[in-house]
């Protein structure tokens, strides 16, 4: 197996959001990250929140959860949580979070724009978007009464792992790789193992046919602390299947529903650009470039 690189970065060219043009640049030729920071900006509303189909499967330009976890995860993966769009971030999700700290998946805004069909309907109650929102903002340090009691949500819906669902649980992890508490995410990470298949993964319920979250899906830093719960050998099966997944315009592509052309294109960007990454953080990159 080789991954033609030089391919790939024409896909993402082609096709990417400039946002993921720039991320790109970064992972490949280590290119600034001011580009990055400035692009994610246009997504940003006043509100401190972000929107604007950040998150291609919800196009409204209103601030949602979904598409602030999004941004999140750009400020920490730019080494930017220090940015002051990461702080308003967090002020304005303590604005729209339940009293008990959890976080809606969507708000009811979404509902006057197009939007993913297995998102199902906006709703009020905490869901898995605060274990992604409230994980980045531990890891940035960032002190807030909100923060504290999303933390707890977290910690006490963890005390369910058979009720999570396969999103929830790449998201809970995600959560515990950053709280500080190294025992007590450990004990809570090793509740998980029961919920994966043989081979690692988690099946997605109600997703398309084969729809299932992998062990690179699940645990994406290879030093994290959810990486126990897998084996050498099914990362690097893992790891073999990325790298079959090159198509012939040079992309990558995803398993769940495709439903609207501009989310097809963007979500392909994004998973290319995921895809690269990947294999550069295990040192599969360049291997075999062309």
């Amino acid at each position: 197996m080789s991954i033609n690189i030089d391919s790939a970065e024409r896909f993402i060219h082609a096709n990417a959001r400039l946002l993921d043009r720039h991320r790109a640049a970064v992972l490949l030729h280590e290119a600034p990250v001011t580009p990055v920071l400035d692009a994610l900006r246009a997504y940003r509303n006043p509100d401190g929140g972000f929107g604007h189909a950040l998150e291609p499967d919800v196009r409204g330009p209103e601030s949602e959860p979904v598409a602030t976890a999004h941004a999140l995860s750009v400020l920490a993966e730019a080494g930017a949580l220090d940015d002051p769009m990461a702080g308003d971030a967090a002020a304005w999700v303590a604005t729209i979070s339940e009293p008990d700290g959890g976080v809606p998946f969507m708000l009811p805004a979404a509902a006057a724009h197009p939007y993913a069909p297995f998102f199902g309907t906006p709703r009020p109650g905490g869901s898995f978007m605060t274990f992604a929102i409230a994980g980045t903002l531990l890891e940035a340090e960032l002190r807030e009464p909100w923060l504290e009691r999303s933390s707890e949500w977290c910690w006490a819906t963890l005390e369910r792992p058979d009720a999570l669902h396969a999103y929830a649980i790449k998201f809970a992890l995600e959560f515990l790789d950053r709280v500080p508490d190294h025992g007590r995410a450990q004990a809570a990470i090793e509740r998980m193992r029961a919920r994966l298949e043989p081979d690692g993964s988690v099946p997605v319920s109600g997703g398309q046919e084969g729809e299932r979250l992998t062990p690179l899906v699940l645990s994406e830093r290879k030093d994290g602390r959810s990486r126990a719960l897998f084996t050498a050998a099914q990362v690097e099966a893992d790891l073999d299947r990325v790298e079959r997944g090159q198509q012939e315009d040079g992309g990558w592509t995803f398993d769940h529903l495709a439903w609207s052309p501009g989310q097809t294109v963007e979500s392909r960007g994004i998973v290319t650009l995921w895809a690269l990454s990947t294999l550069h953080a295990h040192g599969r990159l360049e291997r075999g470039r062309s």
